[in-house]
């Protein structure tokens, strides 16, 4: 839950990450949480990089630890949209599964059997906000 710690304290109130300045100020804190996300959720450079939405060589350059990238708009909705969905699945569940779950084909309609991670890669954000309020409404959050 270290992830999700540093995030709130990043993120105190609702953020559109419309405005330059603040943008700035959260993508260091934005890039080391998907980082670790990445990891525990045992993503493929790939998928890191689809999730984002951003190329190989793109995700490539952000994935070491360094200060003064910018994230875009965009790709903080994602990290957001994201984080929401491992906290969530932090509070579900009380073992490895909060990190396994990402990576299993469902049968809920949701994802169409494929895994949480492939129907988000192909849904994008919209689809994102779907998984992060049905891992929401599986723990009774809402």
């Amino acid at each position: 839950m270290a992830i999700t710690a540093e995030l709130d304290a990043a993120f105190p109130e609702r953020l559109t990450f419309a405005h330059d300045t603040d943008r700035a100020r959260l993508s260091d804190v934005a890039l080391k949480a998907y980082r670790r996300l990445a990891e525990q959720w045992g993503l493929s450079g790939q998928q890191a990089a689809a999730l984002l939405d951003i190329s190989m060589s793109t995700w490539e350059r952000l994935k070491p630890e360094g200060r003064g990238k910018v994230l875009s708009q965009d790709q903080m909705t994602r990290i957001s949209a994201l984080v929401g969905i491992y906290k969530g699945l932090h509070l579900l569940f009380a073992d490895d599964m909060a990190d396994r779950w990402p990576r299993l084909r469902n049968k809920a309609p949701l994802f169409a059997h494929q895994s949480p991670i492939e129907s988000m890669i192909g849904g994008g954000i919209p689809h994102m906000v779907e998984v992060r309020r049905y891992v929401d409404a599986a723990r009774g959050g809402l």
